[in-house]
């Protein structure tokens, strides 16, 4: 979901969004499903439909960390190769 997360985060999705609004609206792209998905990385004018804040997917960045703890009994302590924190990806910003 990391690697989902941060091939969203570019200035050609996010310009104009603050932070969490960012995040949540890629949350609720990747929440669509994957033909949705790879279609706005095809055509980041679809994104707009999902940036008017109304289509936000914030719960679902808690699903792997919950569902860790509930078969386990422990926290997740994990790390992701991919930030999915908005405006971590550098190369997507690079114009920014």
């Amino acid at each position: 979901m990391s690697w989902a997360l941060y091939r969203l985060d570019r200035k050609e999705y996010g310009d104009g969004l603050s932070g969490d609004q960012f995040l949540y609206t890629r949350a609720a792209v990747v929440a669509a499903g994957r033909e949705e998905y790879e279609s706005v990385l095809r055509e980041p004018r679809r994104f707009a439909k999902y940036a008017d804040g109304l289509v936000w997917a914030e719960a679902l960045l808690y699903v792997p960390d919950n569902t860790y703890a509930r078969l386990t009994g422990t926290e997740w302590d994990r790390g992701t190769r991919y930030s999915y924190e908005s405006y971590s990806n550098a190369a997507g910003w690079a114009d920014a």
